[in-house]
């Protein structure tokens, strides 16, 4: 279906022909239309437009406006202070956009098949290792971003760059060696699901105790070196062990995962260790073209601008001195294979801030090399840290990392607990499937609604609140729009262009008009807080529509239809934002 027209872009034409019609000289000038608290609209090009015609502003406005004819969108064009015009709208083309828009499945926002393909790389966990709060931003940001731009038509690959290799394993492959029942589960024998608590378990288990053991044990740590040299050189049976870990792990993240409501597929899972194969060749391009060179033995790109506390430069070290490989390997590398094999137009990488100068010299690395340029580009969507309620990073009060897990279930309990003091009609089984939504949905909103580049404070007793900027007060508000559709008995959402509105509706109805073109901003811009933005400021217009105009008690028959059109799409263009944003909306609460 084409993209239906807002009432924004519909103004923008109707000025713009005026603005030709009367003053012929002025070429393609824009208008610069925008939302206004004077009128629904103000003008403000005919400023501009005036110094270059070297013209009165305010008189080339009064012509403008004289050469538009009379028409059923623009009733009324004030010129005023030098010359801005200051625009309101019709009531009837109001709703005739918005039922244009109600009638798209896809509320008006325009979809692109020939975007392009996006890598995004998000949601990057450490095999063997417990997720923290430290992995939360990633993960909710990128399966946004990934939603967000599949819906307006980006051909989207995901990528879970799990670390899943390093010096590390060697201790863990050769402690299961010499240990070999230690990742064996408790019950259920071969082929039994395990829970994520136990595989984690049995990982942290396994973890300590090899550590401990490579800490005091010299021979130990001797023999876990040379398992490291195995592990590199592909050998069997040391191989098997490490994917062990792997799937081990796997179990684990799968169910952080699912708790979070994400949907995170094998097939997408492609860690460090997927790159290894390239890391040899990738040094070799980069030295054989002269963008990296041997310094003391290692092979190092240098920049003018990056440099060390010493004034000495500070290189971007690909291969050690010592052989072996570090992050920019295997980042160039995986590059090399987006690019080449995933046929990628855009690489976006969602990686805590504080990795931002190692992104920034590995961009620059891949542009010298040739592998990104005009017609691929790479961005980091970087994204600042999660604090607890004093404002310092979030940790226990014992100072450890406050586990992923513990922090989901809490909110989860502390939205279970809302649920149920609101809940009327609800079961048991209805009041922990609405908390388990509610409380997650809390989570994610909390860090959506922040940007990105900023850090926040996770404070749960705000997030599951009923009031303010939060999840929970735009998931009461779909809750109740259903309640109202559902006691409308005969009563049909119907438009009725023909209406007069109130203030409130208009103010409804304009904001309801503005949901296409912020969601492609959103997804140009890589920039999910403004959509949340967009559905608080939604939420809160509809509050204060639904407390000044009676809905099923209107005046007319034809009026309740009006208001139950106005409920239902801003229903749906509530849970419509919130999907893209990966927070559920329950029909109740």
């Amino acid at each position: 279906m084409a993209s239906v027209p807002s009432l924004a872009s519909t103004v923008q034409q109707r000025l713009a022909d005026g603005l030709s019609a009367a003053l012929p000289d002025a070429g393609s000038a824009d208008p610069l239309l925008r939302r206004s608290d004077r009128a629904d609209f103000q003008a403000n090009g005919i400023l501009a437009l005036a110094k270059r015609l070297k013209g009165n502003p305010r008189e080339l406005a009064t012509q403008v406006v004289a050469a538009i004819p009379e028409n059923d969108v623009l009733k009324e064009i004030e010129v005023s202070g030098p010359g801005f015009l200051n625009i309101t709208v019709t009531d009837e083309a109001i709703v005739r956009t918005l039922a244009a828009r109600a009638a798209d499945a896809r509320l008006g926002v325009p979809f692109n098949p020939s975007a392009g393909t996006t890598v995004i790389d998000y949601a990057q966990p450490n095999v063997a290792k417990e997720m923290h709060v430290g992995h939360l931003r990633s993960a909710v940001i990128g399966a946004a971003m990934v939603e967000i731009l599949e819906f307006t038509g980006e051909t989207v690959v995901r990528r879970h760059h799990i670390g899943d290799w390093g010096t590390q394993f060697g201790m863990l492959i050769q402690f299961l060696i010499e240990h070999p029942h230690e990742l064996d589960h408790s019950a259920g024998g071969e082929g039994a699901e395990v829970s994520g608590e136990e595989a984690m378990s049995n990982l942290n288990r396994l973890y300590k105790a090899s550590r401990a053991l490579f800490d005091s044990d010299e021979e130990f740590k001797a023999r876990a070196r040379a398992r490291v040299v195995d592990l590199q050189a592909g050998d069997e049976e040391t191989l098997a062990l490490w994917q062990r870990f792997v799937d081990e792990s796997k179990i684990y993240f799968y169910s952080v995962f699912d708790k979070l409501d994400m949907d995170i597929r094998d097939v997408d899972v492609v860690g460090e260790s997927g790159y290894n194969e390239m890391l040899q060749e990738t040094c070799r391009l980069l030295e054989e073209s002269g963008v990296a060179v041997r310094s003391e033995g290692a092979l190092c790109v240098f920049f003018d601008d990056v440099k060390g506390p010493d004034g000495n430069p500070t290189p971007l070290i690909v291969q050690k001195s010592d052989g072996g490989f570090g992050y920019a390997a295997t980042d160039l590398s995986a590059i090399r294979d987006r690019v080449g094999n995933l046929k990628a137009s855009t690489l976006l990488y969602v990686v805590d801030a504080r990795q931002s100068l190692h992104f920034k010299m590995v961009f620059e690395t891949a542009r010298r090399a040739g592998w990104l340029n005009d017609d691929v580009k790479a961005v980091q969507l970087a994204f600042g840290t999660v604090l607890g309620k004093d404002g310092k990073p979030f940790k226990t009060r014992e100072g450890e990392t406050v586990r992923l897990v513990d922090l989901l279930d809490e909110a989860i309990d502390r939205a279970s607990a809302v649920v149920r003091e609101k809940a009327q009609d609800l079961s048991e089984a209805e009041i922990a499937e609405r908390g388990a939504q509610v409380g997650i949905g809390a989570v994610k909103y909390a860090d959506l609604s922040t940007s990105a580049a900023r850090d926040y404070k996770f404070d749960l007793d705000q997030m599951v609140s009923l009031n303010g900027d939060t999840s929970v007060y735009l998931q009461y508000a779909y809750a109740r729009i259903q309640s109202i559709l559902r006691k409308a008995g005969d009563a049909k959402p119907v438009a009725h262009p023909e209406l007069a509105l109130a203030a409130s509706e208009r103010a409804l109805g304009l904001h309801l008009d503005t949901f296409g073109e912020l969601v492609q901003e959103t997804a140009v811009e890589y920039a999910p807080h403004k959509l949340a933005a967009y559905l608080y400021q939604l939420a809160s217009q509809y509050t204060t529509f639904y407390s000044e105009c009676p809905v099923l008690k209107a005046d007319t028959p034809e009026q309740v239809e009006n208001r139950l059109f106005l409920c239902d799409l801003t229903a749906r263009t509530l849970h419509q934002g919130m999907a893209l944003l990966g927070i559920r909306t329950p029909e109740r609460l």
